[in-house]
């Protein structure tokens, strides 16, 4: 275990003690790599091996810029060509933060209800509100079909799905959506005593604080669209002032099809609406671009919660 590598047999005489001058192979970061070969190359000739190891560091570069890119990046013009960032550039560019900044935090809304079921009816605006659990690629489909749209959502999601898809919290922020707590295990809160209801509100509060800084900005009660006067004083104890209910439900959860999910919700949707819907369903997949045509065509602007009611 402790014998030193025999060196290249075929080795030109000098090549390593060039590289190591060089730096090319003094580190493992391949936009560094990159800098060296492609952004200021080296007068002498690169040699077939070099050219190889510039060509995979290129590669590797653009494959993480690839996978990293959020929507932010993905909203930009197409077809437009980026030119490559000048070393000087690249120098002065500050790093992206590992450590994204926190989400908000709940917030009291004065003159409204513990419990809020919708939002001033003056304004042409709706909330969508999603029961966050299932299947993720579902969820991504309907938040980036929102997003296409110029929709913004809010995410009412349950802790045991955040701990199986902890990735899902910070795709929901980054796409400019609300999040929120739906408790921990998605049972039926009403049934359960003070000390059982609690846990489940503080238990999916500390799993959101642990993903994104934040217990959330909402509490919905699981499995009930109205939360008892014991779950309403347990979520404020917790630290949220409100309870978030809703006034339209698309029973999506019940399967019934694309087009009677969207008669669901066009059928009763107005000025201050909080719409209930859910991941995990593909009826409300299929029902969600004509469900944000018709709100377009009724100049219905679907914003998170906290916008509809600010």
């Amino acid at each position: 275990m402790n014998q030193r590598p025999e060196p290249p047999r075929e080795a030109p005489r000098g090549r390593d003690p060039q590289r190591s001058r060089s730096g090319s192979i003094a580190t493992n970061d391949p936009s560094a790599h990159l800098n060296v070969h492609v952004l200021n190359p080296s007068p002498r000739a690169v040699d077939r091996r070099s050219a190889l190891r510039a060509g995979a560091g290129a590669a590797i570069v653009g494959a993480f810029t690839a996978g990293c890119s959020d929507d932010r990046a993905g909203r930009q013009p197409t077809g437009s060509p980026t030119a490559p960032p000048s070393a000087s550039a690249a120098a002065a560019s500050p790093a992206r933060p590992q450590t994204p900044r926190p989400a908000p935090a709940p917030r009291s809304f004065p003159g409204q209800p513990v419990q809020i079921s919708s939002g001033p009816r003056a304004r042409p605006q709706v909330a969508l509100t999603f029961h966050g659990q299932g299947d993720p690629k579902i969820a991504t489909t309907l938040l980036s079909e929102a997003e296409k749209a110029g929709a913004r959502v809010t995410v009412l999601a349950v802790g045991s799905w955040l701990d199986e898809h902890p990735e899902m919290a910070r795709r929901i922020l980054d796409g400019g959506h609300e999040l929120g707590n739906h408790t921990q295990h998605h049972i039926d809160i009403s049934t359960l005593d003070e000390s059982g209801a609690y846990a489940e509100i503080t238990g999916c509060a500390a799993r959101l604080r642990r993903l994104t800084g934040s217990i959330g900005t909402w509490f919905r009660p699981s499995r009930a669209q109205y939360a008892t006067e014991l779950v309403q004083t347990l979520a404020r104890r917790a630290g949220y002032p409100h309870v978030l209910s809703y006034d339209v439900d698309s029973l999506d959860f019940t399967s019934p099809g694309a087009s009677a999910v969207t008669h669901n919700v066009t059928g009763q949707i107005r000025n201050g609406s909080v719409v209930s819907l859910h991941f995990g369903y593909a009826d409300t997949v299929a029902a969600l671009p004509a469900l944000l045509a018709e709100l377009e065509r009724r100049r219905l602007r679907a914003v998170t919660t906290t916008e509809l009611l600010t």
